[in-house]
């Protein structure tokens, strides 16, 4: 017996704290940083040993989220972060699910423990609710609508605490706080706490939903397992054992959206749900889904024509005993999200978030259904019907309906938002549950801080007031994109000074041989030239309402043929309408029989408004292609044909040059309020020909007090994570620089960076400075030889 330890049979502890988060996955483990950062005493409480719920070690499924499908849409903010970090200290390349190693791990619990207000209760699931005043319930749903459906029958508006324990040490914990957020997924707290709540499909006609089908059900999307193989320089042998799913059919695979291509794995299609219940039957799930993967690598290793001499000397190395789930309980909120409402992009006065993935819904039964998800049954066209009908966004998230309805202390994050089932399809994905996890905790912080309570801040975020105005700029100073906002701090000192810069780029285009600086990303961008008998088109942000000539790199395998050319205005980088908002030009172009060569457009324009345009170009012909590139400058993407009135993202650009050059990095584009390209290039870059140093000025008429600075540089926006190689800092990212006054005549450095590869840098200068000259000054970046800046804000 250890000398001084007294043993109970359970040791019970009582905390207190501002506000609690149950469930570490990204959803929670962002609520709680963006609290503690923002002065709230918190507490994280997860049931896995390890943070990051399905995004870790444990579950290996790889964060997904707007970036995938829209060029600059990749979420930033604290996931941002916290990738970033991951990329940078990781040695392993990201394949897809079943892949991602301990690092990440180590990374998200680095972020919490680093938080002096955050306490971490680990290997920790909490099982009870207590109400303040009243009982927790466990009332079961009905299926009388088709679907699970649980009213409301909470017996309080306040939920007091809950009840945790910690698992092999035999302690007990009463949590208390002012207020909590549910991040469990399967939202148990909310269930507890007698919210009402939904699971299963709404029919179309409850929502006029384009996804939902014609009749309610219980049905869910499934869980699942994944697996991981190493490739061992030798022969590995599998004798899969006796309990395994045997398969002899490569139709199951090959014609049902079901490809074991890849040797190492990766497949998200490894699914079950039904019969069973997500909830209830998690284990039966599980060993279902052992005994398919284990099939699935018996097909591959030792049956599969097309993949046995390719996984010959591949051995299993990872099976997923975890399963991950995608759908479950969704809580009534304040606001309930539609379909439609995303579809349109509905402009909530309460936006505190973005998201943009595909509106995904897996079929039911995973495994055992007839076919896996739609998009992957079809081979992943990009211009069909379907294709066209899912591709959505980006669209803005309201923080209602991140704000439970029944209970008044009572947030959730993550998929057990307020949505219907349809939406939840696009808003589920963890690179947009983990930005409903920092807009929760900035909320609950800015509540604290301007001393208003939950239904007044309800009442406020239904008609976009003061208080969610704070909440926005908040999550805006702290690098969140929000759609159609614009960071107008007062305390801001850049928005009234006047902007120089050492030099700034024209841009005259983009051309096959420009040089690139990817490094290990470069085989993402190398792309074959595409195609013109659809349409295809490519923005330029034009500044300087001159242009005299448009020239496309095409070539042409059959006789001479014309290529229709049109420029059209568009909103923003996110217009996918064919045709844009406005026609400007359009002319017939011949192209002559041969290979790559410039193809003119003399189209002598003048008086253009500054903004986002695109050079849209098709053919009749079948032979004649555009030629893509493998860098190309910031915010001048390229788009596909989707359908036959809109057009998709393509994450890649098309060769095309301009004259004059036009110049649309200029330093007063960093004054836009916005950190990443939209209807401007919203950023200052230096001229690539002068070299290092460069700096960004900040000059005022008077003297100013300054005593934060706020930075964000180009990086991390153009896609997601996944083309990142192990120990990746972006290019584009400023590596070292010194942030320097004009005092007494001369500069003085008030601040240093030496080796940063983060896209934002926020700091509180040690000593405030008064000046009238501030500058960034930029010695060298990670490989780019431009700066790019999107921001340099001065604070009072």
């Amino acid at each position: 017996m250890v000398s001084g330890v007294k043993f109970h049979i359970m040791k019970r502890i009582s905390e207190h704290y501002d506000f609690i988060v149950i469930g570490g996955g990204l959803a929670g483990t962002c609520a709680a940083i963006a609290a503690a950062r923002g002065g709230l005493k918190t507490c994280l409480i997860h049931e896995r040993p390890v943070l990051g719920g399905v995004a870790s070690s444990e579950m290996r499924v790889t964060v997904h989220g707007a970036g995938c499908h829209h060029a600059y849409g990749r979420e930033t903010g604290i996931i941002g972060e916290m990738l970033t970090e991951e990329r940078a200290r990781n040695h392993e390349a990201i394949n897809e699910n079943g892949w991602t190693n301990s690092v990440f791990d180590q990374v998200l619990y680095d972020f919490c423990v680093r938080e002096g207000n955050l306490t971490l209760h680990l290997n920790t699931p909490v099982y009870d609710v207590i109400m303040k005043e009243g009982e927790a319930v466990e009332q079961a749903p009905h299926t009388e609508l088709g679907y699970y459906y649980r009213p409301a029958c909470n017996t309080s508006r306040q939920i007091q605490a809950v009840v945790a324990r910690t698992q092999s040490a035999e302690v007990e914990m009463t949590l208390s706080a002012d207020h909590f957020v549910d991040c469990t997924g399967d939202a148990m707290v909310a269930d507890r706490a007698g919210c009402e709540w939904r699971m299963g499909t709404e029919s179309r006609d409850e929502f006029s939903e384009g996804h939902a089908p014609e009749t309610a059900s219980t049905d869910t999307m499934g869980n699942s397992i994944h697996i991981r193989a190493k490739d061992v320089g030798r022969t590995a042998p599998f004798t899969p054992p006796e309990w395994a799913v045997k398969h002899t059919d490569p139709g199951y695979f090959y014609d049902q959206g079901r490809s074991p291509h890849d040797p190492r794995g990766g497949y998200w299609w490894i699914e079950i749900g039904i019969p069973w219940n997500t909830i209830y039957d998690n284990e039966t799930i599980r060993h279902e889904l052992t005994r398919h993967a284990l099939g699935i690598w018996d097909w591959m290793k030792n049956h599969d024509p097309k993949m046995k001499e390719v996984c010959k000397n591949y051995a299993l190395d990872f099976i997923g005993q975890v399963p991950g789930k995608r759908e479950s309980r969704r809580v009534v909120g304040r606001h309930w999200i539609t379909e439609n409402e995303l579809a349109r992009r509905e402009d909530y006065p309460d936006v505190i978030a973005h998201g943009g993935w595909f509106l995904d819904l897996h079929t039911p039964g995973g495994l055992l259904a007839p076919s896996s998800e739609p998009a992957a049954a079809e081979g992943y066209k990009q211009d069909s019907e379907y294709a066209a009908k899912s591709y959505i966004g980006p669209y803005g998230i309201p923080l209602r309906s991140l704000m439970a309805r029944d209970v008044d202390n009572l947030f959730m994050a993550g998929r057990c938002l307020s949505t219907s089932r349809a939406a939840m399809g696009t808003l589920r994905v963890m690179g947009t549950t983990a930005l409903m996890g920092q807009a929760v905790g900035t909320a609950v912080s800015q509540m604290k801080q301007h001393q208003v309570d939950f239904l007044k801040l309800a009442d406020d975020a239904a008609t976009g007031g003061p208080l969610m105005e704070a909440i926005q700029e908040q999550l805006m100073s702290d690098g969140v994109f929000l759609p159609n906002r614009r960071h107008q701090a007062e305390q801001d000192l850049s928005l009234a000074a006047t902007v120089t810069a050492s030099s700034s780029a024209l841009f005259h285009g983009q051309t096959p041989d420009d040089c690139d600086y990817s490094d290990g990303q470069r085989d993402w961008f190398v792309r074959p030239p595409v195609s013109l008998n659809k349409v295809q088109g490519q923005l330029l942000f034009l500044n300087g309402g001159v242009v005299d000539s448009l020239s496309v790199f095409l070539d042409n395998s059959g006789e001479e043929c014309t290529v229709h050319a049109r420029l059209v205005r568009l909103d923003y980088i996110w217009d996918y309408r064919q045709g844009g908002s406005e026609l400007i030009a359009e002319a017939d172009m011949q192209v002559p029989a041969g290979d790559g060569k410039w193809i003119e457009w003399t189209c002598e324009l003048n008086g253009l408004p500054d903004g986002s345009y695109r050079v849209e170009l098709v053919s009749d012909s079948e032979t004649v292609r555009w030629h893509r590139v493998t860098h190309f400058q910031p915010g001048h993407v390229s788009y596909a044909y989707l359908s036959p009135t809109a057009m998709r993202d393509q994450h890649v650009g098309q060769s095309i040059r301009v004259k004059p050059g036009q110049p649309c990095y200029g330093p007063e584009q960093i004054q836009s309020g916005v950190c990443r390209p939209q209807s401007s290039s919203n950023c200052w870059r230096s001229d690539a020909g002068v070299g290092m140093p460069q700096w960004l000025q900040l000059a005022w008429p008077h003297p100013q007090t300054i005593r934060r600075v706020n930075v964000s540089f180009a990086g991390h926006l153009l896609m997601e994570v996944h083309p990142e190689p192990g120990f990746w800092r972006d290019p584009q990212t400023a590596k070292d620089y010194d942030v320097e006054a004009l005092v007494d005549g001369r500069w003085k450095t008030v601040h240093r960076v030496r080796g940063n590869y983060q896209r934002q840098n926020k700091f509180t200068l040690e000593e405030a400075v008064t000046c009238q000259q501030l500058r960034l000054l930029v010695l060298a970046t990670n490989g780019d030889p431009t700066v790019t800046v999107y921001e340099f804000r001065a604070e009072s």
